[in-house]
């Protein structure tokens, strides 16, 4: 844990744990606080206490390290005002919400205050890149709906910030757990009225995620379980940036690449990986694959288990993720 009143050390600090910020005081205060951290796969996690001041995240600061991350803050203690995007949100105790490193953003604690910062490449969240961007400065609260659930999941990984994170298996399992349940989070659409396309969009989604191993899986199918036109449902998709095909694959590949790096499978063959998710040609499956995420499966998998430290990717022991590139976007998503 790091500890420091003086306003250059805590940039200097801050700046070394994330990315290059500019802290400033409140008033005529003095500007500090206290830091600890520890890793959980591609997860950085750490709790900040602070004294009142102003964090920015500026043009020339991304200018200095862009290194494309999303991070979650929840607060713990005091209220915070978030800022990006044009838009901004007071969180109290229990509240989280996300912001991107790409873009300027600021942070303003009006006294002292306790965040825990979630930190991690932006393809690790199983988002949309325009459905995330959307959701900068947009709170989840702690006290209702998703948020009720999530905030007290999150704020029980504050132990592992003195203990140390486990590694391996259970550090994997949950890694992946924290992202899907800010996946969950993030993607959670607020409430329409029933029969409109939101709705539908809502249900469909859903459907797509409980038969995403049917290699058969795909718009009409869609469409024919809903008891709705299939243009309807690309309607409804196209309202929310996306199409079926591209949601479709998107889901599968991350899935893939989840179990790939998982070393509870480190002897389960790619081939069968792919089919568990319903892409069941290996040669379309590898292009889609690396075209996303810049690496052959196989590749992919050397890296995420091995690590540049390890012998044999056999063993299936977790040696950290792998950044992806790019997401994809097809409509065909039976010919990856």
């Amino acid at each position: 844990m790091s500890v420091t009143d003086d306003l250059e050390h805590w940039r200097s600090l801050l700046s070394r744990s994330f990315v290059p910020l500019e802290p400033a005081p409140v008033g005529s205060g003095r500007v500090g606080g206290r830091l600890r951290s520890t890793q959980l796969g591609s997860l950085y996690l750490a709790e900040v206490r602070g004294s009142a001041q102003i964090v920015k995240r500026t043009a020339a600061t991304i200018r200095a390290a862009d290194p494309a991350l999303v991070k979650v803050g929840l607060q713990l203690s005091g209220r915070g005002l978030l800022e990006q995007d044009g838009r901004e949100t007071v969180l109290s105790p229990g509240d989280f919400a996300l912001y991107e490193t790409t873009r300027p953003y600021r942070l303003r604690f009006d006294g002292p205050f306790r965040m825990l910062v979630v930190m991690c490449p932006r393809t690790d969240l199983a988002v949309p890149a325009a459905r995330l961007s959307g959701r900068t400065a947009t709170p989840v609260r702690g006290a209702s709906g998703i948020g009720a659930a999530v905030s007290p999941f999150l704020r029980g990984l504050r132990p592992m910030l003195d203990t140390g994170a486990p590694t391996g298996v259970g550090g994997h399992r949950l890694g992946t757990a924290v992202l899907e349940s800010l996946g969950a989070a993030f993607d959670d659409s607020p409430p329409v009225h029933a029969g409109s396309t939101g709705s539908l969009f809502l249900r469909a989604t859903a459907h797509l995620e409980l038969h995403l191993g049917d290699p058969e899986l795909g718009a009409e199918s869609v469409a024919g379980a809903l008891h709705v036109s299939v243009r309807y449902l690309q309607r409804a998709f196209e309202n929310e940036g996306e199409t079926v095909g591209g949601r479709l694959r998107r889901t599968r590949l991350e899935r893939c690449r989840r179990d790939l790096r998982d070393p509870a499978l480190a002897e389960r063959s790619v081939g069968a990986i792919a089919a568990r998710w319903g892409l069941v040609n290996p040669s379309h499956f590898s292009r889609a694959f690396r075209a996303a995420y810049g690496l052959t499966p196989r590749e992919y998998r050397e890296a995420a288990l091995c690590g540049p430290a390890q012998e044999s990717c056999a063993r299936g022991k977790d040696g950290g993720g792998v950044r992806a590139v790019s997401s994809p976007h097809d409509d065909d998503p039976r010919d990856p």
